[in-house]
């Protein structure tokens, strides 16, 4: 059996990383280790339980206020330890985090074919989103398998000089990930949830990270959060916040205490998703979020000035409205007030993904490693069949 060595080290990398592990230990021709970094901690741990993953190997690298280079540089070192005594056949990274860069550069020094889930993403901007952008190409310089989510990231891929024969596309493992999920009945740890869920009322999903939009820009965002919140009454706005210091900092104080805003600490992708099913529509600067909403039929709108998720923009099921103030405001309450709008916004497309991305990956790794051959492409843009969220259990 070949030994295959995922690595991941954030929450984002274990949900779409769960689908492929699972699916490399179901298959006949490989061993996974399962190998975490701990970029994250309590968040990632979550995530790993929920799919019922347990890592062979942890670096534990997390540290308070840690930098991005002490991310990369405890990560290389951590996997040079772990590569000496443990020699996996091909190591599989995810997306564009440090640890995903990290963990490619630590395999390529060591000789190891590198497998980029989830590549081929371009905003075109080096340093939008940041270090994001930066991360996924230099991954690509490096990887042996480049797994694209979509044509279009294959075609950033070829445009870059990638040899069409090394790329395969497979839609994205989120979708694998959420199918699963979104079907299954989740509490809420949080009662003020479990009270919106039975209320009836309509309910904007918001979150907010990115390292470009911290400070002003993301005051801004609090700010029209606030102007909303004042405007709608009837609306609630669910804003799970970051546990990092400096987006606590700019959003709470001008958010916490309105009475028609729910601030909650950072969801259980369990919990997550079933407030994503139940949302009105969705206003986000994740990556993650613009993919999984359209899925589930739910408008979104993106605070940034790109994106390298250019599908959904394509199909009109997302919007870029960056973090001005009142463009926010005023796109957040057109959605509201005209249903035209919203009913075109929610058109159920789904450009991402079809739920079978995991089997595409494995079947791309066991051709890459002679044992087996790939099975046809993902091709896009079929209509969302993820299963509604189901209710509460009499006498829950």
């Amino acid at each position: 059996m070949h030994s295959i060595m995922p690595i991941f080290g954030t929450r984002p990398e274990a949900i779409k990383m769960a689908p492929v592990i699972n699916a490399l230990e179901s298959s006949p021709h490989f061993r996974c280790i399962v190998t975490v970094t701990g970029q994250h901690r309590e968040m990632l741990d979550q995530v790993n339980e929920l799919f019922g993953i347990v890592p062979d190997h942890d670096l534990n690298i997390l540290q308070q206020g840690q930098s991005l280079s002490a991310i990369l540089t405890r990560t290389v070192d951590g996997l040079e330890k772990l590569f000496t005594h443990t020699r996996p056949d091909a190591v599989v990274v995810q997306g564009d985090t440090t640890t995903s860069t990290a963990a490619a550069i630590a395999a390529f020094y060591h000789g190891i074919p590198v497998v980029h889930v989830e590549a081929g993403l371009r905003s075109g901007d080096l340093r939008s989103p940041f270090p994001e952008e930066a991360n996924r190409k230099m991954t690509s310089q490096i990887a042996s398998l480049h797994l694209a989510p979509t044509s279009v990231s294959k075609a950033n891929l070829v445009a870059e000089g990638i040899s069409p024969e090394d790329v395969v596309v497979t839609g994205n493992s989120v979708i694998d990930a959420l199918l699963a999920t979104v079907g299954k009945y989740v509490a809420f740890t949080d009662p003020q949830l479990e009270d919106l869920a039975t209320s009836g009322r309509k309910i904007l999903l918001v979150t907010t990270h990115r390292r470009e939009n911290q400070g002003d820009a993301m005051r801004g965002v609090a700010r029209a959060l606030a102007r909303i919140a004042d405007a709608e009454r009837e609306l609630v706005i669910v804003l799970p916040v970051h546990r990092n210091p400096v987006v606590r900092e700019a959003l709470l104080p001008l958010l916490e205490g309105i009475a028609n805003v729910i601030v909650t600490e950072p969801l259980p992708y369990g919990e997550f998703t079933r407030l994503l099913s139940m949302a009105h529509f969705v206003v986000t600067d994740s990556g993650g979020v613009q993919e999984e909403a359209p899925s589930l039929g739910k408008p979104v709108l993106v605070m940034r000035e790109n994106t390298e998720r250019p599908e959904a923009v394509k199909a009109g099921t997302v919007a870029l409205i960056g973090t001005d103030e009142a463009r926010i405001f005023t796109e957040v309450t057109r959605l509201l007030r005209d249903p035209g709008h919203f009913a075109a916004m929610a058109n159920a497309v789904n450009p991402y993904g079809d739920g079978e991305a995991a089997g595409r990956t494995v079947a791309a790794i066991a051709e890459l490693l002679g044992v087996g051959s790939r099975i046809g492409d993902f091709t896009g843009g079929s209509s969302s069949n993820a299963p509604a969220s189901p209710a509460a259990p009499a006498g829950s």
